[in-house]
């Protein structure tokens, strides 16, 4: 027989051999998926919920069993059913992808360029897709939508090289706060050029919406071309985010991992411009989503962009329809530009996370 203190010998020494890291590192990751799970159901409930209630919301209320009933039995005769078909759905519809587009650019800006202030609005990358829509409405006003998307896709690529050669050509290289001046410098050109093209053709009328931002002129033939395109750059997006993941985490950190860095960023910001130049062909110049969703989505998640993108998508769209909506509810029958409406509600957020990120920012 053993004695006791051979026995306790024994005991201390299995205990010791435990794997105590399998024991709580299972439920701990476990948590995590539960809660990334909970996130990303909890915003696509937000946003179905959201988008109903755009439907049903605006200057004549509609009934649940109205909207339902329009949608998914639309009858031509019913004048409530052809508000809901042809002017409230595909404004509602548009304004959730290109409100994920927006949200995603800007996730994908702020992740190649390690720049928080990243955005498609504040790095000039709108401004070039206006000015081109300036260009064409000028000379050539009735261009076909198609051609319209191919031309703002142009533009926003012409002030994205823009703004990275100005960037890139100080001394020193390319830095975040070189880059964030830069964005502006071209943003206020080509704004300028844009202006002065819309007051010397008499533009000025057309370019308004433009301008402002909206999403009420967009129309079923618009959202064909236009949703398919952006949510298959959307799901690309997605397949760039762990290699965006390690850029953010440094230079040296993805290069040591065997990253190719010129052709990650290349794609990133090809990406980039297909999605801000599409979504200004649709519903013009809407800055501020790809600047604040981001940081809601990082400080919801963490820092992996694997994560960040899905979520800022669902998020952006959430933020889009929500604006779309106060613009049409603040003041009926009138409506207030979509861009003012992101600005109240985009605004405290992020003085809320640069207070809290005041370090990273």
């Amino acid at each position: 027989m053993q004695s006791k203190d051979s026995m306790d010998k024994h005991t201390a020494l299995t205990e010791r051999a435990v794997p105590e890291v399998d024991i709580t590192a299972r439920p701990v990751l476990r948590v995590g998926r539960i809660r990334q799970a909970l996130l990303f159901t909890a915003s696509a409930v937000l946003l179905a919920l959201t988008i109903f209630a755009a439907i049903s919301l605006g200057a004549k209320d509609l009934t649940v069993s109205t909207v339902w009933s329009a949608v998914f039995h639309y009858d031509r005769s019913l004048m409530t059913h052809q508000i809901i078909h042809e002017l409230r759905l595909p404004r509602v519809l548009g304004a959730a992808v290109i409100g994920a587009a927006l949200a995603v650019a800007g996730s994908l800006i702020q992740g190649i360029t390690r720049n928080p202030l990243g955005d498609t609005g504040v790095l000039g990358i709108n401004a070039g897709a206006m000015f081109v829509v300036a260009v064409s409405f000028a000379f050539f006003p009735n261009l076909p939508y198609g051609t319209l998307i191919v031309l703002s896709f142009l533009g926003a690529l012409m002030s994205t090289l823009l703004v990275f050669g100005l960037g890139a050509s100080a001394p020193g290289g390319l830095t975040p706060m070189r880059l964030t001046v830069s964005g502006a410098v071209t943003a206020a050109l080509l704004g300028s050029m844009t202006s002065g093209i819309a007051i010397y053709f008499d533009l000025s009328q057309d370019l308004a919406f433009w301008y402002a931002g909206g999403v009420a002129g967009i129309k079923w033939s618009q959202l064909e071309i236009l949703a398919p395109i952006l949510l298959i750059v959307i799901v690309w997006s997605m397949g760039l985010a762990r290699s965006i993941s390690l850029i953010s985490m440094g230079d040296e950190v993805a290069l040591n991992l065997g990253l190719n860095l010129r052709r990650i960023r290349l794609l990133g910001l090809l990406t980039v411009v297909v999605l801000a130049g599409l979504s200004v062909s649709a519903a013009g110049a809407i800055g501020f989503v790809g600047l604040v969703i981001p940081h809601i989505a990082r400080k919801l998640i963490g820092v992996d962009y694997r994560q960040i993108v899905p979520l800022s998508a669902l998020l952006g769209a959430v933020l889009l329809v929500l604006a779309d909506l106060g613009a049409r509810m603040a003041n009926p029958p009138e409506e207030l530009a979509i861009g003012i409406m992101v600005s109240f509600i985009g605004v405290p957020f992020f003085l809320f996370l640069a207070r809290k990120e005041r370090r990273d920012l």
